[in-house]
């Protein structure tokens, strides 16, 4: 069953880069009484992802935060070292967004976001998805729906919506 708006998010361990290496983020924790915008893209570095939806939300960073916002997060079912390289190149990093490896796709596949294209190498990875999430809850959901294509998942669509 795919997320819908709503639905309080599943308990979910991600993981990031922390000062000694890998450590696991309980995403219960991260949006517990808070207001945060999560997207998620099928993978670091592949084309859409890399060069239009992290720059949206790099772009709109500071709108979010005026519509009070508290954290925007990038998921994707990438290791969490590929996940800081990436959110270093992009420049993601140093704008505040924090970047999550959800590395075993394991919560991409309890929200009903995750999907499989062998053919090009695209194994277990997430659908792209902008969501609003208020207290763990689902305020504002934007799955994309084309191909390669980033237009209703993109920071610029989400932050109008809130």
């Amino acid at each position: 069953m795919t997320i819908s708006l709503g639905d309080r998010l599943p308990e979910a361990t991600l993981v990031a880069i922390g000062e000694n290496g890998p450590a696991p983020v309980a995403l219960a924790d991260r949006l517990k009484g808070r207001k945060v915008a999560v997207f998620a893209v099928p993978g670091a570095f592949t084309p859409t992802c890399h060069s239009a939806h992290v720059p949206s939300f790099v772009r709109t960073k500071d709108q979010f935060a005026a519509k009070g916002v508290d954290e925007i997060i990038c998921i994707s079912v990438n290791d969490p070292f590929v996940m800081q390289a990436w959110g270093e190149a992009t420049g993601a990093t140093a704008a505040g967004i924090t970047m999550l490896s959800d590395a075993d796709g394991s919560f991409s596949k309890a929200i009903g976001m995750s999907f499989d294209v062998a053919a090009i190498g695209l194994i277990g990875r997430s659908k792209r998805y902008a969501m609003m999430v208020e207290d763990g809850v689902v305020t504002v959901f934007h799955p994309e729906t084309g191909k390669g294509t980033c237009e209703v998942s993109g920071g610029e669509a989400l932050v109008a919506a809130i």
